[in-house]
Parts: structure tokens; sequence; C-alpha cells
């Protein structure tokens, strides 16, 4: 009877190998698919194989996922084995005979099934090849390659290769379908990132979008700006909290409603009340901050309101840069509301800088200490709104941060003639 610990008494009462290939398949599972790369699910296929039953092996992955495609013919998969065959064997043995190319089995691969082929080496060796698909979910990913010098694999190695490449081959199609989900949610966000609403020609604005590349899925910072009447336009940023594809979908969400209230032209802190309102009787949505500020290059102001964001930075003529502490309500989605209402002047020389949190938290940082290193740059005077958002994400190594950032940057510029008309302020 087995004690299920692998011991020599189990293997000799296993004369099927049946025992043996379920260890290797366990050990398979704790060294094949640590990551969700496919690259790095290939290498580990092909280490763990080489340590043992071959000496060497290779993986070729078919393009796409086979969604929409016919599944490729065996002879197509056989060509597919057939080329990395000869690129291992030249990696592996580079002072082989080229003529001996051709020596791998013209045989077709039987779907699912190895298939058995040999190449002759100087000398006399031969090298016996077992050509495996990679087969999950009913779609072919690629072939495995597994070679050997001097002898061929018996029928219980060949299992266990067959068996170890399928378990292999689920886990490429969980990395595939990974990507595909995060390539879909990168591709919505930087879609609605890059094509913020159109501020009035009042105002010098610029955006920026990096996706983090440390995190394993995309986040929900966003930027939209409405225009308002009298020349005034509301800018706003925020951060769903999560990430994925929902955080994606909710942070369209959130922008739809925004457009919606901002178009009452009331105060930005009472249209974060009505946000907070409305996303908590959804009830589906993820909470969320925002930072609200609704320029007007008329009167030379701005109204800011802020739900649980950080505080935005206002840079001088000089290039010295300042934390304009806005009073932080709760994040939205909440119901608690509570929100209010700070007002400033800006002069044409001054920018306005508004940023989601991955630009300056740093793991293991208080985030005081990650602000105030922001607050005490100097950046180049008489930069225009661009140069300055490329010199903030350079100063602060923006394209290497822990979590998405989100970053705008924004310049009144009022227009000549323009009169001082429009409502009293709120």
């Amino acid at each position: 009877m087995s004690n299920g610990d692998g011991s020599e008494s189990d293997r000799d009462a296993d004369p099927s190998g049946l025992l043996a290939r379920l260890h290797t398949v366990e050990d398979a599972a704790e060294a094949i698919g640590t990551t969700l790369d496919e690259q790095t699910t290939c290498t580990e296929l092909s280490r763990f194989l080489c340590r043992h039953l071959c000496d060497a092996a290779a993986v070729d992955l078919l393009a796409g996922d086979g969604t929409g495609q016919r599944p490729p013919s065996p002879s197509e998969l056989h060509r597919v084995a057939t080329a990395g065959l000869v690129q291992v064997l030249r990696a592996r043995f580079p002072d082989r005979d080229g003529e001996s190319e051709d020596a791998p089995a013209r045989q077709a691969l039987d779907e699912g099934h190895p298939v058995a082929a040999s190449a002759a080496l100087p000398g006399g060796l031969t090298v016996q090849a077992l050509a495996v698909p990679l087969t999950a979910q009913g779609r072919h990913r690629g072939v495995l390659l597994v070679l050997r010098a001097g002898g061929g694999f018996t029928a219980h190695e060949a299992a266990t290769v067959h068996s170890v490449a399928r378990f292999a081959a689920a886990r490429l199609a969980h990395a595939r379908h990974h990507a595909t989900v995060q390539r879909t949610a990168t591709e919505l966000q930087r879609a609605l990132l890059t094509a913020p609403g159109r501020p009035h020609p009042n105002l010098e604005l610029a955006t920026r979008y990096l996706p983090s590349g440390a995190s394993a899925l995309v986040g929900g910072d966003w930027v939209e700006t409405v225009r308002l009447h009298y020349g005034r336009t509301l800018l706003a940023i925020g951060d769903v909290m999560g990430h994925g594809l929902d955080a994606a979908v909710d942070m369209n969400a959130y922008r739809s409603h925004l457009g919606c209230v901002a178009s009452t032209e009331l105060p930005p802190h009472r249209v974060l009340r009505r946000l907070d309102s409305t996303v908590a009787e959804e009830g589906s949505r993820r909470p969320a901050t925002c930072l609200l500020a609704r320029l007007d290059p008329v009167r030379r102001s701005a109204a800011f309101a802020s739900a649980g964001h950080l505080p935005p930075v206002v840079v001088g003529r000089s290039g010295t840069t300042d934390l304009l502490h806005v009073p932080v309500g709760p994040p939205l989605g909440t119901g608690v509301g509570g929100y209010e209402l700070l007002t400033r002047r800006f002069t044409p020389a001054e920018t306005l800088v508004m940023f989601t949190d991955g630009l300056v938290e740093r793991r293991g940082e208080d985030i005081d200490v990650s602000l105030a290193r922001l607050a005490g740059m100097r950046l180049p005077a008489g930069a225009d709104v661009a140069q300055v958002l490329d010199e903030v994400l350079h100063r602060l190594d923006g394209p290497h941060a822990e979590d998405d950032v989100a970053v705008l940057a924004v310049r009144m510029r009022p227009h000549a003639g323009m009169g001082a008309t429009g409502p009293a302020a709120e």
C-alpha cells in the first residue's frame, strides 16, 4: 500500500509508472506557472523537464489564442515542431552535421499524443525527440519539444511528458486570458484618459497617464474636463479603488455621472455631494477619490473641493511649488457627504498640477513625506504646462511608480476683451 510520500517502496509497487507520474506532475504544479507571464512559464516548463526527463527542451507558442480561427493542422504543428527541433539541436550540439536537419520524422502530429522523431549526430550518436501539442480548453497553444541523446523515451516517460505538457498548457491558457483582460482594461483606460473633454480655449491644459509597470492589473485613475458657461471649466481627477477591468468600468461610470451633474452649474462641493449620493444609491460602484477644480479665467480664480483626494500643487512663475490644502471630505460612494469649498485667485503665470496618489506614494513612506518631496521641488522657470508635467514625472520617477499615475497641469490664459461677466461666486 502506498504511504503517499513517493518512497522507493511505492515506486517498486508501481510497475506501470502511474504513481511516479503523479508525483512528477505534483512537482510540476509547484515549479511551472509561478507567474502570469507566458515566456516565464515556457522557461519553467523547459527547465523542469530538463531536470527530470530529458537533455534539452524547447517550447514554440502559436500566435493568438485560437479564437475565431481554425485549429492548426497536424502538418502545421509538425512544421513548428521541426523548426524548434533544429533550433534546439543547433544550440545543444553546435558542431553537428547540418545535413541531418531533415532527420526528424515527417509523421504528422496526432493531436493530443506525443510523436517521436530522431536525428543523427556525428559519431553515430542519435537524439530522440518527442513533439507534444500544448492543448488546453480545446485550443492549441503551441508545441513542446523534448530531446534525449543516446536513447529513446519509454512509454512511461512519454506519458509523463504528456501529462506535464497538458498541465503547462492550462497555465499558458490562463496567462494568455489574463493578458487579454489586462490589455482590454489598459486600452479602455488609455482611450478615456488620452481624450478628456475639451476645456475652454482660455486654458492651457496637458494630461499624462502612466500605467504601473509593477502592477499586475490596471487601476481606476481618470481625468476629465467639462465646459461650463461664462468661459469656466470644471477639471476633475479621480481614482477608483481597486484594479482591473471592473475598476476601469467604474471609472467610466464616474466620468459619465460627473458630466451630467456638472451641467447643472453647481459649485464643486455640491457637485461632489450629488455624485456621492448618486453612486451610493446605485450600490454597485467601488468607492473613489476625486478632486474638482472649477477654473474661471475671467475672474482669475479657482474653486476646489476634494473627496478623499490628495491636494493639488501650484507652480509659481519662478518654478517654486506649493501644496494647496483643500479641505478633504469622504470618498465618493460612501453616502456620507460633507464637502467644503476652497477658492483661490490665480495669475496667468501660475500652473495648477493635479495628480493621483501613484505619483507620490512610496512603499514604507509616510504620505506627508511624499507630498513634501513634491512641494519642495523647484521647476524650470517659464516652462509650459507640458514641460511642467514631464519634469514632475521625471523628478518623481513616474515611469517606475508602483501604482498607476494620472496627472494634469493647467494654466489660465484670459482672452483679451473678456469682460467680468457671469454669476456671482457661490
